[in-house]
């Protein structure tokens, strides 16, 4: 009898810990050479290499092969900082162009979700469906306060913890 009480906390322990997630929803059609350039980290749930990272700019290039050559560049602990730049490739997966594999360290590949773009690709928001990192990029340093909220309340309608994403200081001269 105790051996099955404990199989059924044990039990009740593991489906409450393991709730199911939606997966994101991707971005629909994804022109790819809009989406390429340049992109301002406004916002995150960083990685390890990311905390404390300022003027960060991810730059996204079509490689001929169709693989995505990418640089992460920003300063560590302030914009006098260490000058950090990572150059993962990006490996599109759908056809929406929306799911890519991002790889650091051959031959393991990150989820990469662009769960939106606008309209406009002026800004954009990559996510997981760990829900564990997020990033929301735009085109310029900075957006407007509007603009930020609808970003974030998108982030919340797919998850995310509001509380969790931190803003990434930009301060640039002779940048828009």
């Amino acid at each position: 009898m105790k051996k099955f009480i404990l199989l059924m906390v044990c039990s009740l322990m593991f489906a409450c810990s393991n709730t199911y997630k939606k997966p994101i929803p991707l971005a629909n059609d994804v022109n790819l050479n809009r989406f390429m350039g340049d992109w301002y980290v406004i916002a995150n749930i960083p990685t390890f290499i990311e905390k404390g990272a300022h003027n960060a700019i991810e730059n996204y290039a079509m490689n001929d092969d169709g693989t995505i050559n990418t640089t992460f560049t920003f300063y560590k602990d302030g914009f006098d900082g260490e000058l950090k730049t990572y150059n993962p490739t990006g490996y599109v997966s759908e056809e929406t162009n929306s799911l890519w594999g991002m790889q650091f360290i051959w031959p393991f590949k990150a989820e990469f979700i662009i769960a939106h773009v606008g309209n406009d690709y002026q800004n954009t928001i990559i996510a997981r469906n760990a829900r564990d990192y997020i990033w929301i990029m735009a085109r310029t340093p900075k957006i407007n306060d509007k603009t930020y909220q609808e970003l974030i309340q998108l982030s919340t309608d797919m998850g995310y913890d509001p509380f969790l994403i931190q803003h990434v200081p930009q301060r640039w001269k002779n940048k828009p």
